[in-house]
């Protein structure tokens, strides 16, 4: 019985310390928002594979679509310039063949026209709104590096000042027909490469939702499938990384092309999902595509208009893919300039070269 109460007594004693000891802290529960967790869809390895797969399905599209361009050039400073939006017609074909014609709203008229054999560009710029002097047929190779000639392609018309026009044509500078064929037309996967999986999980705001709204921000998990080749060396380097939502299904939501550096070339989101042509064969594909170039500073945001009237499987001439000067514009050769460009480079001092031509001067 002493013992009984002995023990009795000790919990009775511990249980009011710590009661003094917590509310000495001060410590009292609070409630606090925090980001919505999703539920998520599993999936296996073979599973998003085929999903890949299935995208890679489209050989060949034709399209009419609403094209937006952002100018991220200042994304440094927190700002970027949104220009308005314009109509375009957009064939692609496998491997990497693209025909794009941009043109005013509601008159149609053509503002440009681009193309890509997958080789060499060619963009034929038709309407200036300044007296035709920006009225250019530009031809490049679509591996080269053109961004020593970014200046000497804003003096071309000898401006001086910061006119619009001219903002607009530094703007589009970089703009190059080939940078939406693997976003609308994306590469299946190969045994050549090899691939992994893994989760992430990332908090995401959608601005567009009331602010009191429990879903305006989230957590949402994604799988990543990575795909890789192997170097030479043994290494491997990480060619594409596609991203695909888990909430209500599995959803192919964003697909990233790394350079040969492993540095991100093209990061490309994919909208909402519908049904393309009126076969009822191509369900569950993207409506919205925006493309994103960090390296060249842009982005550019396809919407397809009529997505019934979508035309895929249709085979395409190769000439289809090579744009003709047919309107007899001044042409400008990038390659001859970049050419040119590298000539003219100062040789450092303290060269060979530089020794070589000091020694003459002696002879």
């Amino acid at each position: 019985m002493f013992n009984k109460i002995t023990r009795l007594q000790f919990y009775t004693a511990a249980l009011l310390l710590s009661a003094g000891i917590f509310s000495g802290c001060n410590i009292v529960k609070k409630e606090s928002k925090t980001a919505t967790l999703l539920l998520t869809t599993d999936a296996s390895h073979s599973q998003l594979m085929g999903e890949v797969n299935r995208f890679a399905r489209v050989e060949s599209m034709r399209a009419q679509m609403d094209l937006k361009f952002e100018d991220n050039s200042f994304a440094q400073f927190g700002s970027k310039e949104v220009y308005r939006a314009a109509d375009g017609e957009v064939v692609v074909q496998r491997p990497a063949n693209i025909r794009l014609t941009v043109k005013v709203p509601v008159i149609k008229t053509d503002v440009a026209q681009m193309s890509s054999d997958g080789e060499k560009f060619r963009v034929a710029i038709l309407r200036d709104e300044s007296g035709g002097k920006y009225k250019k047929f530009v031809i490049g190779t679509n591996t080269a590096d053109y961004s020593r000639l970014q200046d000497d392609l804003a003096r071309l018309n000898g401006d001086k000042g910061s006119s619009t026009m001219k903002q607009n044509v530094h703007a589009f500078a970089n703009l190059r027909p080939q940078h939406f064929t693997d976003a609308m037309l994306v590469r299946p996967t190969d045994a050549g490469h090899l691939y992994t999986t893994s989760t992430i999980y990332q908090i995401e705001e959608d601005e567009t939702a009331d602010k009191k709204s429990p879903v305006r921000k989230v957590t949402r998990g994604y799988y990543l499938l990575d795909e890789f080749r192997r170097l030479d060396g043994g290494e491997l380097r990480i060619s594409r990384r596609f991203w695909f939502d888990r909430v209500g299904g599995i959803r192919l939501a964003r697909q990233q092309i790394f350079d040969a550096k492993g540095e991100i070339e093209s990061d490309i989101v994919y909208g909402a999902e519908g049904n393309l042509t009126g076969t009822g064969e191509y369900n569950r594909l993207p409506l919205q595509i925006v493309v994103t170039r960090p390296q060249e500073k842009y982005s550019m945001k396809l919407t397809y208009q009529m997505p019934d009237e979508v035309k895929i499987g249709t085979k395409y001439p190769e000439t289809a893919f090579v744009l003709q000067n047919s309107w007899g514009l001044e042409e400008v050769d990038l390659d001859k300039k970049l050419q040119e460009a590298m000539a003219q480079k100062p040789t450092p001092p303290g060269s060979a070269v530089t020794n070589q031509n000091s020694a003459r001067k002696f002879q």
